[in-house]
């Protein structure tokens, strides 16, 4: 399994990055996140997944370990292929996908290109359903975002939005833990994923 490459962009189109690394042009699939951080001749590290089909292998990079982690849930619900997991986080940043199924807001995800009502409504109850029977929540329901929460709540729900990105309990925690809470649900989100990603 291929869990990174490190080297230079050689070649770019839409949704997609060719990494060269030790002389082999490595084709990654990619959101348009990662695509626009790219730069032909500069040098790019991206995190990959390697799917694998009875027709075809294909190499997909992400720009950070949030990217994958969400992609990889995405592909956990059924219906949901690759090409529908890279136009959603090409729409959605992690932070802002993990948000929507927290507070169950299918319009936000149907957004993305090949995404109808059904399959938004569809990928938001699967994650929850996947999240509590793994075990990753302490209670039985995982709580609607509020903005107008108080500031324990607001960490509450920042910890469970990094959950939802793949990250365990303990991870967000430690990611969250000495953060102002006075921070925004959405800030709090992002401060997590900068200390989760080592930035």
């Amino acid at each position: 399994m291929i869990y990174s490459l490190n080297g230079e962009v050689t070649h770019l189109e839409q949704n997609l990055i060719v990494v060269e690394c030790a002389g082999v042009g490595y084709a990654c699939r990619s959101t348009s996140t990662a695509v626009s951080r790219a730069v032909m001749g500069e040098k790019i590290k991206l995190y990959t997944y390697l799917n694998i089909r009875e027709d075809a292998a294909e190499l997909f990079g992400f720009s950070d370990e949030s990217e994958l982690n969400c992609f990889k849930m995405l592909l956990s619900v059924s219906g949901v292929g690759p090409k529908v997991a890279i136009a959603i986080l090409s729409d959605l940043k992690p932070q802002e996908f993990a948000l929507a199924v927290v507070n169950d807001d299918s319009k936000a995800i149907t957004r993305a290109q090949g995404v109808g009502s059904k399959l938004a409504q569809r990928i938001i109850l699967e994650l929850k359903d996947k999240l509590k029977k793994d075990g990753s929540f302490a209670s039985a329901d995982i709580p609607r975002i509020d903005l107008s929460a108080t500031a324990s709540n607001a960490v509450s729900e920042a910890l469970t939005a990094l959950m939802v990105l793949g990250f365990s309990n303990s991870q967000a925690q430690k990611a969250l833990s000495g953060l102002s809470e006075e921070l925004s649900i959405q800030e709090l989100v992002k401060e997590g994923l900068k200390r989760l990603s080592g930035k």
